[in-house]
């Protein structure tokens, strides 16, 4: 009887926001939906990013058909190099996503052995007994999908992030029709549904209703513009560029993943700049600040990006100054508010006027994701059996199934967690047992390391290159560094007087050539002391201790 039931088993994705990844099988085939990440918290110490655990998948490698991308997001596609080390099996994404992902496998020296092939919304194209239909959905970053794939025991429709944007700056409007005829059709077995805007009532409003107010900013800013946002959101970069050109502005693009966006955007045709308005930063210093306008990456405070630096004047090029502006056109991402308004608080000691999305200063940033009112257009638009939400925590998984009962459209909704098998016939739905899932830890210097446990990898780090403890006292009023910096060396090289004075020396080096400001920013200066001795330790010893700075603030 199994062997006549679909399976749905979440990886990643149900009960956290990130780490999305969903199995679906039938028989002696699965396709996996999304490889997605979630970025550590602070007390992960060592780790770099974390991804979901794939033991189901490996134990079933011959049976692994496919993975499909529904759009290019982190939270998609940044478990994919993970997930091909393990299983080479065909990529599937459309134009842009695909674009993403090849920058990322060609960094962890994958691309040259990985199979992508390009989808294209509206065109159906078969893995094994599935059949699989992209549909255009809106969303806040170009080229996204929903995938409804055909199966012998009816449609299971995956709507990836979305919202209902009938206007987009793109000109791409979400796909009603598409959907309209898998209603009309019988409807879908089983809608899978993203969760994260459920808590919000009404409307998501589209891309093209921050313009007015963005365009305002332009017009009344006096010296430069700095300009802030997701580096994935194209369209928000594209509008920029555009009220470039039409307020007389140059434009200069500064951070890595702003960098890479742009130019993928413009070679894909997503992004189409006039002739001369891109300067290389260098150039900055050529034009008057009423002539310019920085894109700049950092929107979420993060301490050693571009916009972190350049709040506390440690940037070769982004110099910002009194009665420049900066904007930040994007959400606060939940935990991110300490790093937020830290540079927030810099920027304003710089006597910049900074403008963020704290609900005064109009709109200059809407989300990427559906609202309530969307959310119950979907379910009745496609008139699924069953229902299934999915991407959020707990509270908001639950809070979707109330949302798709008080429709009175599906027959059951099923409020599922990582791990928990479904089990789809025609006519029923039922959880089946559990397969292992859980958090896997990647420390990816290079190369792949996973991090089994977070208290394995540490005494692993500790018993084989030992700890080192820098320990500066700064004073919290001026931002001088008081005495000399403490070093505590355990594991390694404890009775090397000279490493211990000269690594004493560096840390007293980076002090020096850090502003006050910088000193005063423990989260900056931290990264400093950890990223300058990690070098010098490397260098000299071939060994990779945990390196914890230690600010006392007197």
């Amino acid at each position: 009887m199994a062997q006549d039931k679909l399976r749905l088993i979440p990886l990643g994705g149900l009960g956290e926001f990130g780490m999305n990844c969903m199995a679906l099988r039938w028989q002696d085939d699965i396709i996996v939906i999304d490889a997605g990440l979630m970025f550590p918290e602070e007390e992960l110490l060592g780790v770099d990013i974390v991804v979901p655990d794939i033991s189901y998948l490996t134990e079933n490698r011959t049976k692994v058909k496919a993975i499909i991308l529904t759009h290019g997001h982190e939270d998609h596609i940044g478990g994919l190099p993970w997930i091909l080390s393990e299983l080479n099996v065909p990529v599937y994404g459309t134009e842009f996503t695909l674009a993403l992902a090849e920058g990322k496998l060609d960094e962890h020296r994958l691309l040259d052995d990985a199979d992508l092939i390009e989808m294209i919304p509206g065109k159906k194209f078969s893995i094994g007994p599935f059949t699989i239909q992209p549909i255009h959905v809106t969303h806040s970053l170009v080229d996204c999908v929903a995938v409804a794939i055909h199966t012998p025991v009816g449609v299971v429709l995956h709507t990836g992030d979305f919202k209902v944007d009938l206007s987009p700056p793109d000109g791409k409007a979400f796909d009603l029709q598409a959907f309209a005829d898998l209603g009309k059709n019988g409807g879908v077995l089983a809608l899978l549904q993203d969760s994260t805007n459920v808590d919000r009532k009404g409307w998501t409003p589209s891309e093209r209703a921050v313009r007015p107010r963005l365009d305002e900013i332009f017009g009344q800013t006096k010296k430069k513009l700095f300009f802030s946002c997701f580096s994935s959101s194209v369209t928000r970069i594209a509008l920029a560029f555009d009220l470039a050109a039409k307020h007389g502005r140059k434009v200069a693009v500064i951070g890595r993943s702003m960098d890479n966006a742009t130019e993928i955007a413009q070679d894909l045709g997503y992004l189409k700049v006039p002739q001369g308005l891109i300067i290389n930063p260098g150039q900055m210093r050529d034009f008057a600040p009423e002539k310019l306008l920085v894109m700049i990456s950092g929107t979420q405070g993060e301490p050693m990006s571009a916009l972190s630096r350049a709040a506390v004047n440690n940037h070769k090029f982004a110099k910002i100054e009194a009665g420049d502006t900066v904007l930040m056109s994007s959400r606060v991402i939940p935990g991110n508010e300490k790093g937020i308004y830290r540079v927030i608080d810099h920027l304003e000691r710089r006597d910049a006027l900074v403008i963020h999305d704290d609900g005064t200063n109009g709109l200059i940033h809407v989300s990427g994701h559906g609202s309530q009112e969307e959310l119950k257009l979907m379910i009745n638009l496609v008139q699924p059996k069953f229902f299934i939400p999915v991407h959020g925590d707990y509270r908001h998984l639950k809070r979707h199934v109330e949302l798709a009962l008080s429709t009175g459209v599906p027959q059951k909704a099923i409020l599922m967690e990582d791990g928990e098998i479904l089990e789809l016939t025609k006519d029923t739905a039922q959880k089946n047992g559990k397969v292992t899932t859980g958090r896997v830890c990647i420390d990816s210097g290079g190369t792949i390391d996973v991090v089994e446990d977070v208290v394995i990898r540490d005494r692993q780090h500790l018993s084989e290159d030992g700890i080192v403890i820098a320990i500066v006292a700064i004073d919290k009023r001026t931002g001088q560094s008081e005495g000399v910096p403490e070093i505590v060396m355990r594991g390694f090289a404890m009775d090397d007087a000279q490493l211990i004075g000269e690594s004493r020396a560096i840390v007293k080096r980076t002090l020096e050539g850090s502003s006050a400001e910088e000193r005063q920013d423990y989260g900056v200066i931290k990264e400093k002391i950890r990223g300058d001795l990690k070098r010098f330790i490397q260098k000299s010893t071939s060994r990779r201790p945990l390196i914890m700075p230690v600010i006392m603030e007197i």
